[in-house]
């Protein structure tokens, strides 16, 4: 997807915080506030960015989301840029010999969700492009994130890994049915007019001497019956489908009278 609308960008709420520690370019700052809108974060916190703030380039990558990098703060240090938060989630790619709980992704965007239903502020920590957060910004959160990659390869750059978790964050408070099926001007089918069609079909079937055995013929018919239960069709798809019925049943007839 691409290509932004500046009139939409109007989150509801700025959600958790997100604390890069010492990023080191200014276009994966900008990747990761893009991140973030995407998923209608924007408290964006920088700790000690190697490059500078502002950014040229930040604002470049982030492709639009200014809400986020106009709002974005600097600290000198972890502890500084967490130290209003009431609980803070380290990410982390891999195991650490740090006693702590450790979340999925998934699992840490539930109970954040209810950390800041219940008015806390929550934080997460994302660390350095290339080795990750210290062992001491890892002892300053109270958890651990760790997502179920490859573990022969389980590395992602900046960008992805904010929009990996800022991505739960949104699918846990979206309501969204997980699959939608729009069906058009036309309602979807009552059971009683998908059972028309199939006794329609039935007996054209019948007429025509598709069952040829009358052993075999209870279990094609329930072959077809599933085929057309598991179609969920609308009520005009069923009628479309029974007048093609009748014009093949039609034709059928004609071509059978003899000359």
């Amino acid at each position: 997807m691409s290509g932004t609308d500046k009139t939409k960008q109007a989150p509801l709420e700025p959600g958790p915080v997100v604390v890069l520690v010492e990023p080191q370019l200014g276009e994966n700052i900008g990747a990761a506030a893009r991140a973030m809108l995407n998923c209608g974060l924007t408290a964006l916190r920088l700790v000690r960015p190697r490059d500078g703030w502002p950014n040229p380039k930040a604002v470049a990558a982030s492709a639009g989301a200014d809400i986020v990098i106009d709002a974005a703060t600097v600290y000198r240090n972890t502890a500084e840029a967490i130290a209003d938060l009431n609980t803070v989630y380290a990410t982390s790619a891999r195991r650490r010999d740090i006693v702590k709980p450790i979340y999925t992704p998934e699992a840490a965007a539930l109970e954040m969700r209810g950390k800041y239903a219940a008015g806390q502020k929550v934080g997460i920590l994302f660390g350095r492009e290339r080795s990750g957060l210290s062992n001491h910004d890892v002892t300053q959160a109270q958890a651990l994130i760790t997502a179920p990659l490859n573990p022969a390869y389980s590395s992602l750059n900046l960008g992805q890994s904010v929009l990996l978790i800022a991505w739960e964050w949104m699918k846990s408070g979206d309501a969204s049915a997980p699959i939608e099926r729009p069906t058009g001007d036309s309602m979807p089918a009552a059971r009683g007019s998908v059972e028309l069609l199939l006794n329609h079909l039935d007996d054209e079937l019948d007429a025509s001497g598709f069952y040829r055995s009358h052993n075999q013929r209870p279990m094609m018919q329930q072959n077809i019956r599933n085929i057309f239960t598991r179609a969920d069709m609308t009520e005009q798809e069923t009628q479309t489908l029974r007048g093609v019925i009748s014009k093949l049943a039609a034709m059928r007839r004609r071509l059978s009278k003899p000359d």
